[in-house]
Order: structure tokens, then sequence, then C-alpha cells
């Protein structure tokens, strides 16, 4: 019998255990400004300086944090699983690639990364961005973020999709279960015949979709799970 194929989807409460605050926390980064004025075309539009102060903010505090159990169990589980782990995180921290993992799918974008929004050329961004940058591929002064916001489409659907169509096991961790694409996975999933499993500190919004529900902080429930699997 072959190893079953596993698909990971990964949201802002893995990453909260490691100090990096979610859309929720109150006293954070996201509490003092509107989504819509840092995490839309729109608001990049208005008002650039204060977008890439925002993620200056972000990368800066994201620089500085360092993985948890959850992060280093998922880097386990893919270097030892004898069959496929695709892990795919709506965070845009490099949190799981510091925990070991060798292929995340940043599905949000990420943090450290610059993208040219005339010809969406990508490079490393560095720790204090600038408005008006330029990019290195075309000389254009349009650098941004290299982050999906509100409105935009996730990155890499295609090769999300194809995993979640082959997935015999599909988990989600530390997500809201509110926020599309992304939580829709699971009923691509179960469609797909996969076991569905939820770890979460409190239930996501689409928890009545789950097969198994393991509650619980991420660096407890994570590593149990992965033990679990490879032990079998």
């Amino acid at each position: 019998m072959s190893a079953p194929s596993i698909v990971i989807l990964t949201g802002a409460g893995i990453s909260a255990e490691s100090g990096l605050g979610t859309f929720r926390d109150e006293g954070g980064l996201w509490a003092q400004h509107r989504i819509e004025d840092v995490a839309t075309p729109e608001g990049f539009a208005r008002n650039p300086q204060l977008v890439v102060d925002f993620y200056n903010a972000r990368r800066t505090q994201a620089a500085e944090a360092t993985p948890n159990a959850a992060h280093e169990a998922l880097a386990r589980l893919q270097s030892e699983h004898s069959g496929s782990v695709t892990l795919v995180t709506q965070n845009v921290d490099a949190l799981h690639e510091k925990g070991g993992s060798k292929t995340v799918i940043h599905m949000h974008g990420a943090l450290n990364s610059a993208l040219c929004g005339r010809c969406e050329h990508r490079w490393s961004a560095p720790l204090e961005m600038t408005v008006g940058q330029s990019c290195p591929h075309c000389g254009a002064p349009s650098a941004r973020p290299d982050i999906v916001w509100f409105g935009e489409m996730p990155y890499e659907m295609d090769r999300i999709e194809k995993a979640l169509a082959r997935a015999d096991v599909f988990v989600a961790i530390g997500t809201s279960g509110n926020v599309y694409p992304a939580a829709g996975f699971v009923q691509l999933a179960r469609h797909a015949g996969a076991h569905t499993i939820e770890m979460n500190l409190d239930p996501g919004e689409n928890v009545g979709l789950f097969d198994d529900i393991r509650p619980g902080m991420a660096s407890q429930t994570v590593p149990a799970w992965v033990s679990e699997v490879l032990s079998q």
C-alpha cells in the first residue's frame, strides 16, 4: 500500500506562537490600520508610503521571529514521509523555511520578495523598501511588496488544486476558515475523497467540513500528529 498523499494548509495561527500577529490581535500592526488602506491595490495607489512603511514593519518583525515546534514538525514530515507532502501557506513570513521546509507554496506572497508592478519581475526585497524603487529588470520605478492583496488572485492556484485533487489527507492548521479561496480547499479535498483534519486554537468558520478536529496550540497538536503519521 502506497503512503498517503498529504496536503497541508497553514494560516496565521501557526506563526502566532512565534510572535507574529494576526488580523484579530489587539494592539498589533493590523490593529493600527484598516485592511482597505494597507492590503488592497487601491490603498497602495492612494498612499504608497503608508503601505510600504507597513510592510517594512512587518518584514522587520518577521525577520526577527523564529520558527516554533509546529514549523519544525512539518519540515520533518516533508523530509521523512515516503508519500508526497504539499505544504501551502497563507502566511507571508519565512518561518516554514527557517524551520527546515524545502518546498513551500506561498499563495499570498512573501515579505522577503519584491514585485515589479509593470513587468512582474521578482527579486529579494531589502529590509527597508522605498516608494518608487526601480525594478532591476525593466528599470521602471514600480516596485511593490510581493504580497497578494485583497482583490488579487492568489499564487499557484493550479498547482494547489492539482494537489488537492489527488490528496488522501488534507490538514488545515491555524486558519480562520473565512478567507477564500483557501477556505474552500477542504471542500475540494473532500470531493477527492480525502480525510480532512483541522488543527486550531479556536474552531474555524468551516469547521463542520472536517472529519477530525484537534483543538489546541499548533506547537503541541502538529508535532503529535506528525509523529502519528510517521509511525504508521
